[in-house]
């Protein structure tokens, strides 16, 4: 046996493992010791992740979809068929007429080689991947107050906090490494504050609970910064050095009072007045949040929020402070830093930029467009309208994980030719016209960016089974059939020195480097060799903080008459996404074998309902069968539901409503109606309609 160092393929937070490998398989994993983010741990997802990547039940040759079968093809037929699909779409219609959504589990490598491929093959921005749904209104809201999307600290910027607030992320549940940081932090004295509708495990631990309104989360940030602000409480050196003018957000707030902030928030006076006290007196205060703060239509106002709060404090720019995104996939940074996003190119530089425009034509040798293209939920509502026609889908499962579902599926059926990049037949899958095997992380070379800016090598240590390819390696092969050269990469180090090279923030890293110093932190550049732990210490990049004043905004569906709860989703512990991979675990499966309704105690007894009970839930967009658990996590008139589950899919339910700035769906808020299924019946997992072209292997 062998172990070959790698990076845990889950969430965001970039553990490091070792793979043992016996007789060209994964056997079993280990933790990487000395690792700087994981210190030797693992969570119980990484534990199991030679489940994931099995051969058992992997795709392992190329198909084409005839007469809604699946039959075997070679690679030669069936990228020849992707690259006539493509050439006829672009004859016909233009380079607006195709898209590619790219896989935030994929490499950087990977993701570098789907924007150009779009960009430089198919001369489209129609580029985006998942962080769409999860973090775009980290991306604009930073963007738009410091010039910058990314988490500003550090993990280890926990060990020296003395108040750590928590808002809208489950933390215990999705990032278990950084949980464990906090609560060793709280051990030792720091402070914990949760804020978030349901009692997680972290907030039950937590030494403060504000367990708001769903969706109040601008009321009560604002309430914050006005008790803060009346009471002279603000950082008035660093507002004064760093920051712009604060007197428009002084009049926003001036007529609010902590009582409507208590009224709009559930949240008793006292509570909002001592939160506001310890984080505004705190020498070190760590802020994070997740996509309980992203994931509504005020999305980026949510983020602009986060962000007056710590720049009105001065809790930014040093360590133990800042405002720190959790990013959900392991790999989501870093396809937002490769620029698969319809608006930048690697690095974040602007599309739109004449001069960077120039940069990218001269670099790749060829024309490109100049506009801005869809995001990923463009690109689905423009299929639905015949202007989008031809997609190329790389590890995601927009069926599982996007909002309104059924919308979803009408799209998907809507194209002339869609091809998807995959490990296994997700639900996705299962709607192609042309299916592509691709490698998992261990079968590749290349690196990973977790959620703190860090980029860290994988190593390959076996074989991919059958005709699997990377990515990069496939895309490159269809880019010479569509008669472009510029992606014949030697291997993934290659690519990596071409990506860098066009990406300022990566323009010091190599593989050696990388190597030798367990990854490094962007912006990694000749100002800074050795990476950069801490962000805006001195200036932000677009020089001065800029205050913004934000509105309370409610959820576009609340509760009403016919539909009298409010709905929200999250994630388990054990499992991670559509639960493609964890759900391969029997280990994983066993603690959480199917979906299930979270309902409090109080409702249940209302509509006469007992544990695991049969139910129906139903919205305006779907409806679909499950399993009660009563429960007091969540407050009486509000339900919660996990997503991984293709048994009880609830982005059925949720509202596609979107944040008019980040193009965000509303996945955590929507309305829906519980009805109990006849005593003895089982939950049906086909309920609701499903229009998607399904087929069989």
């Amino acid at each position: 046996m062998r172990v070959v160092p790698s990076i845990c393929t889950f969430c965001g937070v970039g553990c490091g493992l070792g793979l043992r490998i016996e007789e060209g398989r994964v056997i079993g994993v280990e933790p990487q010791p000395g690792h700087p983010v994981s210190q030797g741990q693992l969570c119980a997802k990484g534990w199991a992740t030679s489940f994931a990547i099995d051969p058992y039940k992997r795709l392992t040759q190329p198909m084409i979809k005839e007469h809604g079968r699946f039959r075997p093809a070679s690679w030669g037929e069936a990228l020849g068929r992707v690259a006539e699909e493509f050439r006829a779409v672009l004859d016909e219609q233009g380079p607006g007429g195709v898209g590619v959504i790219s896989c935030a589990r994929a490499t950087n490598e990977d993701n570098y080689a789907a924007q150009k491929f779009a960009r430089a093959v198919l001369k489209t921005h129609n580029i985006d991947h998942c962080a769409r749904i999860c973090h775009s209104p980290s991306v604009a809201g930073l963007a738009r107050t410091l010039g910058c999307g990314a988490m500003t600290n550090s993990i280890a910027d926990i060990d020296v906090a003395d108040l750590i607030l928590v808002i809208g992320a489950d933390v215990t549940e999705n990032h278990a490494m950084i949980a464990a940081r906090m609560l060793k932090a709280q051990a030792r004295g720091a402070t914990l504050v949760v804020v978030d509708p349901r009692k997680t495990r972290l907030a039950r631990l937590a030494d403060i609970h504000l367990q708001i309104h769903l969706g109040s989360n601008i009321a009560l940030l604002n309430g914050l910064l006005q008790i803060i602000l009346d009471n002279g409480w603000e950082n008035q050196a660093f507002l004064e050095s760093r920051c712009e003018d604060i007197q428009p957000l002084r009049q926003h707030l001036a007529g609010l009072t902590p009582e409507q902030t208590s009224a709009a928030t559930g949240v008793a006076v006292a509570e909002l007045q001592r939160l506001a006290f310890l984080y505004s007196h705190a020498k070190a205060a760590f802020t994070a949040y997740g996509m309980g703060i992203t994931q509504f239509q005020s999305g980026t106002n949510n983020v602009i929020a986060v962000s007056n709060l710590a720049l009105v404090c001065g809790q930014i720019g040093r360590p133990g402070t800042g405002i720190n995104p959790l990013r959900g996939q392991n790999n989501v940074q870093g396809a937002c830093d490769m620029g698969c996003l319809p608006n930048v190119y690697p690095g974040y530089q602007d599309v739109s930029d004449p001069a960077v425009q120039a940069t990218f034509a001269a670099a790749w040798a060829t024309e490109l467009a100049q506009t801005p293209g869809l995001t990923s939920q463009g690109m689905l509502k423009a299929a639905q309208h015949g202007e989008l026609r031809a997609l190329m889908i790389m590890g995601e499962d927009p069926l599982l994980t996007d909002p309104n579902q059924n919308q979803v599926a009408r799209a998907l059926a809507a194209l002339d030719f869609l091809v998807v990049v995959e490990l296994s037949l997700t639900e996705t899958a299962k709607c192609a016209d042309v299916l592509l095997p691709a490698a998992a992380f261990a079968e590749r070379d290349g690196t990973f960016t977790n959620c703190e800016r860090r980029v860290q090598r994988i190593r390959q240590a076996i074989a991919a089974p059958g005709l699997a390819r990377s990515d990069w390696q496939i895309l490159a092969e269809l880019a010479r059939l569509m008669g472009y050269p510029g992606m014949a990469w030697a291997d993934s180090e290659a690519l990596f020195v071409e990506m860098a090279g066009l990406t300022p923030i990566y323009s010091a890293m190599s593989y050696p480097a990388l190597d030798l110093h367990h990854g490094l932190q962007w912006p990694c550049d000749a100002a800074h060799p050795q990476g950069t732990a801490i962000l805006h210490e001195q200036r932000f990049p677009r020089g001065r903080g800029r205050l913004l004043p934000v509105t309370q905004v409610a959820p576009d569906e609340c509760p009403d008459a016919d539909f009298p709860f409010a709905f929200t989703t999250h994630r388990l512990h054990f499992h991670y996404g559509s639960g493609s991979m964890t759900r391969k675990s029997p280990l994983l499966e066993r603690e959480t074998p199917a979906g299930l309704l979270i309902m409090h105690p109080a409702d249940g007894v209302k509509l006469g309902l007992h544990d695991h009970q049969g139910v129906r839930v139903s919205s305006r967009r779907g409806y679909l069968e499950t399993r009660v658990q009563l429960s007091d996590d969540v407050p009486a008139g509000t339900l919660a539901m996990p997503y991984h589950f293709h048994e009880a899919p609830c982005n059925r339910l949720t509202n596609d409503a979107e944040d008019p700035t980040s193009k965000m769906p509303e996945l955590k808020a929507c309305a829906v109606k519980v009805e109990p299924l006849p005593p003895g019946q089982a939950p049906c997992i086909q309920a609701g309609s499903h229009e998607v072209r399904h087929a069989s292997l």
